[in-house]
């Protein structure tokens, strides 16, 4: 109205000069009356007239409009102006909703709080479109539009745009009214989307945490039930062993979901979601609970590796049993064993049992005959190590069970004592009074080393093993042979010259350990290699049958071996007759009976040490029997005592006694690191004293004697 007021002031203002301009044109048309520049005039003026007219209506038209719709206007005006203010408060609002939450309860309080801001717009929103709509309905009703038209010159606004002016400020209102309402809907909806974004994001995180929780509390709980490694009964350790690595197995999974949870996290950051204190927390503590779990089985499957291999039926703990105080068994870092004494605090690499051993040998040095001697002396050593218990089968068996079949790779200590206790746990099952398992495992492993390892490597081939534990085993002698040629032949079934002298190599250190090397041809046993095959004619290899027939003949390098064997079938044998010389009865053991003198018989102790008595000298024939003789055995003697009667010192000179196959004899010094070896003889002096063996085999299998001018190797089984 107060700008209606102001365009009608305006009219009255201009009344005078229109009313002037009307006049002065009344006055000149006059003046100009019949003259074409009055026609032009007289329209002028009358178009001036029309339009001063018009304006009047219009103005009049005004006021009676602007009368009818100020109040209106006012109301219209002050509803936009209580829009944009409550628009504002809006935005205002939801924009301090943000940001986002870092856990699923605080978003999902925002997304509450948000819901109840959508419904305040839903509400609003009808007010607000009929808002709109009401103020679009009232400019339309304006007739004010194209009053600008009327004046293209530039001067003072008339009255009419000056009302124009309220039209325009109710439209820039009700746009800006509109375009907030916009803004804010497509604000609120993009809030929303967030928020629907981060809760499903928030609760694929909660739920991959709870899951993962839930399985590392599993784990947990049995992790929490492990006794300790030291409390664990030692046969159970291999249990509780694939316990945990089951369980390795079964964690194993946890890891993806670690990463899928980590994942999450670094998703949500990304999308400019930061963590809450409580999340960052749990992902941490689950992280460390991962990492910790990990750690704890890895630890628990070493300590329970190492209590294995330290203390389980595998390792070398149960072998601690074999000493006594002040003795204690200790391991080097190589595995190999040795020896404490407390008392004298000293160490020393043979058991305190195997010491006695050696030292009890010494007894045996008076054995003037070396292959009498080093027989002895293993026969001893093969009954404390329990292997006179021990059949091939047996031996065959453990050794395949633990798949010892490369001959060439080397075995460790552990697997020597595996291999051990599988064969002397079988011997205590069938001599369980004559079989201490911890005690025969250390004892027959320090003398493997002492045999195959005297630099205590901790390792010997398993060909050494095998050639050790065959050779003293209970079994026929030619079944021993054809195993251990079995052990080096190729697959079709032949032996070369390298691979037989490895055989040879092995089977000599035997009484090498003994001291006793020096009278079977030393450790060089190129001889015998050499021989063997020239006995096969040169040829390039030999079979197991040619093998055989060369091994009855005994060669130096190997007659120990039978000796042996003659040896422990001797060791019970009674013989109902008396010695001649110590008047032992009956005679125990071997028993010698003279092919020169009638009823002369000689103990295997008086014989072994050179005694003789009545006239009877060392190089007259004799025969050795190793289990009593027979009505025909005994006339068979006394014939032959007969024609010994008549032959001459000349005859027995011209017939040397040759006992085995010999080859270069290599004279050794005793060996340093058997305690008790024995002094070396000769090669011709142990012929002229034993004068011990022939070479056919058939003989001694038809035969219980064996003539020492004649004699041969027994087959017996040990």
């Amino acid at each position: 109205m107060r700008q209606w007021q102001d365009l009608q002031g305006e009219i009255e203002a201009h009344t005078d000069i229109y009313h002037n301009l009307d006049e002065n044109g009344q006055k000149i048309l006059r003046s100009l009356e019949g003259s074409d520049d009055a026609v032009l005039l007289q329209r002028r003026l009358d178009n001036m007239n029309f339009k001063w007219s018009e304006l009047r209506k219009k103005s009049l038209n005004i006021r009676s409009h602007l009368e009818a719709s100020s109040d209106q206007w006012k109301r219209l005006h002050l509803s936009l102006q209580e829009l944009l203010v409550w628009l504002q408060l809006k935005d205002d609002e939801l924009s301090r909703q943000a940001p986002i939450g870092g856990d699923f309860p605080a978003v999902q309080k925002q997304n509450d709080v948000h819901r109840a801001f959508k419904r305040e717009l839903k509400t609003k929103e009808p007010v607000i479109m009929s808002t709109l709509e009401t103020v679009r309905i009232f400019l339309t009703e304006q007739p004010l539009e194209g009053l600008e038209k009327l004046y293209q010159e530039p001067r003072e606004l008339p009255p009419e745009e000056k009302a124009q002016n309220v039209t325009r400020l109710l439209r820039k209102q009700a746009e800006e009214v509109h375009t907030e309402w916009e803004k804010l809907n497509l604000h609120s909806a993009d809030w929303q989307r967030k928020i629907d974004e981060a809760l499903e994001r928030l609760q694929e995180l909660q739920e991959a945490t709870d899951e993962l929780d839930l399985k590392l509390r599993q784990a947990e709980v049995i992790k929490g039930s492990w006794q300790p490694v030291g409390d664990l009964l030692i046969d159970s350790l291999q249990d509780h062993l694939e316990k945990v690595k089951a369980l390795r197995g079964e964690i194993a999974p946890l890891k993806e979901n670690v990463s899928h949870v980590n994942d999450l996290a670094r998703q949500l950051t990304t999308l400019g979601i930061q963590l809450s204190p409580y999340n960052l927390s749990t992902l941490e503590d689950l992280n460390t609970r991962w990492k910790l779990l990990q750690v704890a089985v890895e630890d628990r499957i070493r300590q329970l590796h190492e209590a294995h291999r330290d203390f389980g039926p595998a390792s070398q703990h149960f072998l601690s049993t074999s000493v006594q105080g002040p003795w204690e068994r200790a391991i080097s870092p190589n595995k190999v064993p040795y020896y404490i004494n407390h008392e004298t605090q000293t160490t020393c690499w043979d058991h305190p049992k195997m010491t006695e051993l050696y030292q009890s040998l010494a007894d045996l040095n008076n054995v003037r005959f070396s292959a009498y001697r080093t027989a002895m002396k293993l026969r001893r050593l093969q009954k404390a190590l329990c292997l006179d218990l021990l059949s091939l089968s047996a031996a065959c068996d453990a050794l395949d069970q633990h798949n010892l079949k490369q001959n060439d790779q080397p075995m460790d200590i552990l697997q020597i004592i595996n291999c051990l206790t599988t064969i002397y746990d079988r011997l205590e099952q069938e001599h369980n009074n004559l079989v201490n398992v911890p005690l025969c495992v250390d004892m027959c492993l320090n003398w493997l080393l002492n045999v195959y390892d005297t630099g205590r490597t901790g390792r010997i081939r398993v060909l050494s093993f095998k050639t050790g534990i065959i050779s003293l085993c209970k079994a026929h002698l030619e079944d021993k042979y054809r195993y251990l040629f079995k052990q080096v032949a190729s697959s079709t079934g032949f032996c070369d010259q390298r691979r037989l002298g490895l055989l040879l190599h092995d089977s000599i250190q035997i009484p090498r350990q003994l001291g006793e090397v020096a009278s079977f041809g030393g450790s060089n046993i190129e001889p015998s290699v050499r021989s063997c095959f020239q006995f096969a004619n040169n040829k390039p290899e030999i079979e197991a049958a040619l093998f055989l027939d060369w091994m009855r003949l005994e060669p130096q390098s190997m007659v120990w071996l039978p000796v042996l064997h003659r040896v422990a079938a001797a060791e019970t044998a009674k013989h109902q007759a008396k010695c001649n010389i110590c008047k032992e009865c009956p005679i125990i053991g071997f028993r010698y009976r003279s092919l020169k003198h009638f009823n002369y018989d000689i103990c295997q102790s008086c014989f072994f040490s050179g005694r003789v008595a009545k006239g009877h000298k060392m190089h007259y024939p004799m025969v050795e029997y190793c289990t009593p003789t027979t009505s025909g055995e005994d006339v068979r003697d006394f014939a032959k005592v007969l024609k010994n009667k008549f032959r001459t010192k000349r005859y027995f000179a011209k017939h040397p006694r040759m006992g085995y196959l010999p080859v270069q004899t290599v004279l050794e010094g005793d060996n340093m690191e058997t305690p008790a070896s024995s002094p070396q003889l000769s090669h011709d002096d142990t012929h002229s004293r034993i004068e011990h063996y022939a070479s056919r085999l058939a003989e001694m299998e038809n035969s219980n004697g064996s003539y020492l001018n004649d004699s041969i190797s027994p087959n017996e089984s040990m």
